[in-house]
């Protein structure tokens, strides 16, 4: 990408995410970049004290504007505030109070809330059974006939906000959507203390069942989507669900792990086979005295359930698709973009490891649509995705 908001890499992956959500109404240009424009690159303190500070001042906007009964403007200023909350608590995650990142959430879902409920069609609050208690979602209809159906799955750390621009194109192509906060993302993780699991057909098991219970959602028509980190989520499931009739991976993840695994020396792997936990852990602890290293350490082991080291990593490599992807007969669109920076290779080799068909599609730098999740390239993601749902779904009923 030739454009770059920031020298820190994360920093600018975050804005050009956010840039590319502007066009769904997910923030503003001129509001993102002036706030950028304050912070120091990799504090992430100023960032989140920057982004908190709009937020607040979008909020107000939005408080103002349903209070004098303008609700579209309530609406749309309550969405972007939504963003930047989120934003904010981006720059919380690298830290270790818990509190502050509660307090960022449930901000950030005040806004959401406020949005869902202006929104035309409203956003229906919904609870999913899910192991003995219930996962909180959003069920987007288009008119309470019977459509298709897509249920988005969000990434690791994306809040609602993220995943909404694929709820609103697939509202705007026909199809309702269902949003929901699965084992450590957002509310399950923030207000429920419930970390990721591997094995999403327990997750997503449930949210069939829930969705074939809706006289609106035709049962021959579902369609599973997966961003991020669900890249994975989303092909694990469907090595045991198998009653969609196609789903998208944004991008494909064979084995999570492999991003972090990358980074470490042989002799700390060979402590992790071992299984030495002691002298793993040792050697991670020099490490994570350095400022950045904890920071993203506590950014990517906190939905995991632990920061011990030796866990994590025991945990994550429970995150791979090799032994069940053959399992995969449901059509499969596999987004595949040029400088994927966290799971580079994983689409081609997801679609080789499937048996059922696979679609794989390039998205590139000369089309404005590298890196990971095509971050400023939504609408030709939509697009590509819908176009080819349209190849594969069956005749509507």
């Amino acid at each position: 990408m030739a454009y770059s908001f920031s020298t820190d890499d994360g920093a600018d992956f975050a804005v050009q995410t956010m840039l590319g959500g502007v066009a769904f109404g997910l923030g503003d240009v001129g509001e993102i970049l002036q706030t950028v424009e304050q912070i120091p690159a990799g504090d992430d303190t100023a960032w989140s004290a920057a982004f908190r500070a709009l937020a607040q001042r979008v909020e107000t906007i939005a408080d103002t504007a349903r209070r004098d009964g303008c609700l579209r403007s309530g609406r749309d200023a309550y969405l972007r505030a939504a963003v930047y909350y989120a934003a904010a608590q981006d720059g919380e995650l690298s830290g270790t109070d818990d509190d502050a990142i509660r307090r960022t959430f449930r901000d950030h879902r005040r806004c959401w809330d406020s949005f869902a409920d202006l929104n035309e069609p409203t956003l229906e609050r919904v609870a999913i059974p899910y192991d003995g208690s219930t996962m909180p979602g959003y069920f987007l209809p288009v008119d309470g006939t019977r459509r298709p159906t897509v249920v988005v799955v969000n990434g690791s750390d994306g809040a609602l906000t993220w995943v909404w621009s694929l709820a609103q194109a697939a509202h705007d192509y026909g199809f309702n959507a269902l949003l929901f906060d699965g084992p450590g993302q957002q509310s399950m993780l923030f207000e429920r203390q419930i970390p990721f699991r591997p094995d999403w057909e327990a997750v997503i098991t449930p949210v069939i069942d829930f969705l074939l219970d809706r006289a609106e959602v035709d049962p021959h028509q579902l369609v599973l989507y997966g961003g991020s980190q669900a890249g994975f989520w989303v092909p694990r499931a469907l090595a045991f669900e198998h009653r969609f009739a196609a789903a998208v991976a944004d991008p494909g993840v064979v084995d999570v792990s492999a991003s972090w695994m990358a980074h470490l020396p042989k002799e700390l792997i060979d402590l992790l086979d071992t299984g030495d936990a002691a002298d793993f852990n040792a050697a991670m602890t020099q490490g994570l005295q350095d400022p950045g290293f904890q920071a993203m350490w506590n950014f990517r082991a906190r939905p995991y359930g632990t920061f011990n080291p030796y866990d994590v990593f025991t945990k994550m490599r429970q995150y791979n698709l090799t032994g069940v992807a053959g399992q995969i007969t449901t059509p499969l669109m596999i987004s595949d973009p040029e400088g994927e920076q966290f799971w580079p290779g994983q689409s081609r080799k997801l679609a080789e490891l499937v048996s059922g068909p696979s679609h794989l599609v390039a998205f590139t730098a000369d089309e404005g649509a590298d890196r990971h999740c095509e971050p400023l390239a939504r609408t030709l993601l939509h697009q590509r995705m819908f176009d080819w749902l349209a190849t594969v779904l069956p005749a509507r009923n």
